[in-house]
């Protein structure tokens, strides 16, 4: 059964504790980016049409190790999801409901 594509956004406030924001993307809508600003500061983007979540460097700062380390540890989940998703998508009937889309390298789910 398929369900509609959604975007699930929370907003915790408790006094005292800091803010803290959950986003889930349920949607093919999505889209990945990354690029540097004009002030030299990197950054990685999801985006969708309700929601953008941005990733940049500490305090907007210059690169830190710990940017470099947040870094890879993103491209490893990536890697984790993606490997996920297509080794699942292989697994699928070959007349599911599912739309078969190309994977990164080009070639047919």
């Amino acid at each position: 059964m398929l369900r509609d594509p959604y975007t699930y956004v929370t907003l915790s406030l408790s006094p005292g504790n800091p803010a803290n924001v959950g986003i889930s993307f349920y949607s093919p809508e999505l889209r990945a980016g990354a690029s540097v600003l004009d002030s030299g500061r990197p950054y990685f983007a999801i985006t969708s049409p309700s929601v953008d979540v941005t990733v940049s460097t500490t305090a907007a700062g210059p690169v830190t190790p710990r940017d470099v380390e947040i870094a890879r540890q993103i491209v490893q989940a990536a890697s984790r999801y993606l490997a996920d998703c297509e080794r699942l998508v292989d697994q699928q009937p070959a007349d599911s409901d599912q739309l078969a889309l190309p994977r990164v390298d080009g070639s047919a789910a």
